[in-house]
């Protein structure tokens, strides 16, 4: 039961990074006609108007089927979820608007292999809360970074580090503190109704600072409708939302690895949608990745097995 349900998780992230994968090229395009803070204002907001609606529906069916005590108790626990949702939606907002920025600055190719630089800081902070990581995992951890710079990195056009470099280090040091949040909640709240607040609580922060920094434009939203749609409802409503579902069945720095596989999803869809032909290198950088993930289930199973026996 616990290899199915541990599956199970790491297919709902893949389909995360899937998703996410396919709206790195609506990042991009969204901040053509308008500031970083404008678009991901926008599609946070609509991504949590778009979980609300799913929540209601649900709560009205399971209510039905409580007694007096269970709802009483499903309350302590929405309210848990409140609390939680609200320091995700801070973490998230902050993450997600130093990256949006740093499109300004440099490259998409670098910007996606710079703040995969998670899979190193997840479980570099975990070990201040006492979390150890395995060697297999930390050997997964090394080949998915290898993967990653045969995937996103022309060594040609590396150059210096520039301030979008810098902005999306310090995204992938906040996204480690995402996914570690994540870990310590999930267990503990309701899947939608975090995700639902992470996304209010983050688009309204983003909307003051919107107000604050930058001068929105009908004209320009409308331009970007059709990215903004999709960040909005599939990277927001529906990938974060399988990302907090999915961590509840995937340790943390695992979880990292499956979601770096956005880089390898944006190469594969673009050559699938665009028709951009794959280089030598790329091609060694998907293989490499594919297999630092199918490496990283085994880890996590004999990390398992091994507590059992001790």
């Amino acid at each position: 039961m616990k290899q199915k349900t541990q599956l199970k998780g790491a297919v709902m992230l893949l389909l995360t990074a899937l998703i996410w994968g396919m709206a790195f090229t609506a990042q991009s395009k969204g901040m053509e006609s308008m500031g970083a803070f404008t678009f991901n204002a926008i599609r946070m907001l609509m991504g949590g108007a778009v979980l609300l609606p799913c929540i209601l529906i649900r709560d009205r069916a399971v209510s039905k089927k409580l007694t007096p005590q269970q709802k009483l108790q499903k309350k302590k626990e929405d309210a848990k979820s409140v609390k939680y949702g609200v320091l995700l939606g801070v973490i998230f907002c902050v993450a997600s608007n130093i990256q949006q920025h740093a499109f300004a600055y440099t490259s998409a190719g670098k910007i996606a292999f710079i703040t995969a630089l998670y899979i190193f800081f997840v479980p570099l902070l975990g070990l201040f809360v006492k979390k150890r990581t395995p060697l297999l995992t930390w050997l997964c951890v090394l080949m998915g970074f290898a993967g990653l710079y045969f995937l996103c990195v022309d060594p040609k056009d590396m150059g210096e580090f520039n301030k979008g470099d810098l902005l999306a280090i310090g995204c992938a040091a906040v996204f480690a503190l995402h996914i570690l949040t994540i870990e310590r909640f999930t267990a503990k709240g309701d899947g939608l109704r975090l995700s639902a607040m992470q996304f209010l609580v983050g688009g309204a922060l983003s909307g003051i600072a919107m107000f604050i920094f930058e001068t929105p434009k009908l004209s320009g939203i409308l331009d970007a409708a059709i990215p903004l749609l999709y960040a909005g409802i599939m990277s927001c409503g529906v990938a974060y939302t399988l990302q907090i579902i999915g961590q509840k069945y995937t340790e943390a720095t695992v979880a990292s690895l499956i979601l770096c596989m956005e880089s390898v999803f944006g190469v594969l869809t673009a050559a699938v949608i665009l028709g951009e032909r794959l280089s030598v290198r790329e091609i060694i950088g998907c293989v490499i990745m594919f297999g630092a993930i199918i490496l990283s289930q085994f880890s996590q199973r004999l990390s398992k097995a091994n507590k059992k026996t001790a």
